[in-house]
């Protein structure tokens, strides 16, 4: 059963936090995703087998959070997260982030650095609004974000992803690659090569353009953007003891 937090924005965010021992780990999920995908539900178990502490949560318009996906921007789902940090868990984290989430994690990671002793990514989509929506829109469907405020874009999992004007706009204002990126703390980027949404050019672009004093970036030939296959899990698994030391 989810508990809510309500944010000083007025969201109301579902979540799962279990108690434990730290770090405290957090997943953040990805675009259109929610606490409940494989990753996130199995990372928890796993966590809670090693009695370590575990938050996963919904950001605004997604899963059981309150709000439309329409509605919710790159911005506000960095004020939900770090809402839900900084009300439900206390001393060192460990940020693991898939997709969008891994955006999401760069962007905690300058507003809580200081928290922060460790960071896993999967198919980190940093900037994608720009570089992958905005980059490849058609002088027609700019357009149409400018009469209509939206376009519709086909997804390869679900029903269309509608894009809205604020979404793009507010991208621009929270994009991570055009500026100095610092991940003071071990940091795992993880990225299949077989992934159609974020390729294996964006992973090495954010491996080359962040900085910070133990970095690694594996590619894993073959795996999708789920990530989520048992060989993927483990990995995952691998990538945050590793960060925290005990791999």
């Amino acid at each position: 059963m989810s508990a809510f937090l309500t944010t000083d924005q007025g969201r109301r965010i579902a979540y799962d936090l279990s108690e434990g021992q730290g770090p405290t780990i957090v997943f953040l999920s990805g675009l259109k995703s929610d606490k409940e995908g494989t990753k996130a539900v199995h990372l928890e178990a796993w966590a809670k087998a090693r009695g370590q502490a575990f938050l996963r949560f919904d950001y605004s318009g997604h899963g059981e959070s309150s709000g439309a996906f329409t509605e919710g921007s790159i911005g506000d789902w960095h004020e939900d997260t770090v809402a839900a940090v900084s009300a439900l868990t206390q001393g060192p984290l460990i940020i693991v982030g898939s997709s969008m989430g891994g955006w999401q994690a760069l962007l905690l990671a300058k507003t809580l650095a200081d928290r922060i002793v460790g960071m896993v990514t999967i198919a980190a989509a940093p900037d994608f609004t720009e570089d992958g929506y905005w980059a490849s829109f058609t002088d027609v469907q700019k357009a149409a974000l400018e009469t209509v405020g939206q376009v519709e874009l086909p997804s390869d999992y679900m029903e269309p992803y509608i894009i809205t004007k604020r979404l793009i706009d507010d991208g621009r204002q929270n994009l991570v690659l055009r500026e100095a990126l610092d991940l003071p703390f071990p940091t795992r980027f993880l990225q299949g090569t077989a992934d159609t949404a974020v390729s294996t050019e964006t992973a090495v672009r954010l491996l080359n353009h962040a900085s910070g004093p133990d970095m690694r970036l594996l590619l894993v030939k073959d795996a999708d953007h789920r990530f989520s296959d048992d060989m993927c899990l483990s990995l995952i698994e691998r990538a945050i003891l590793d960060v925290m030391g005990e791999g």
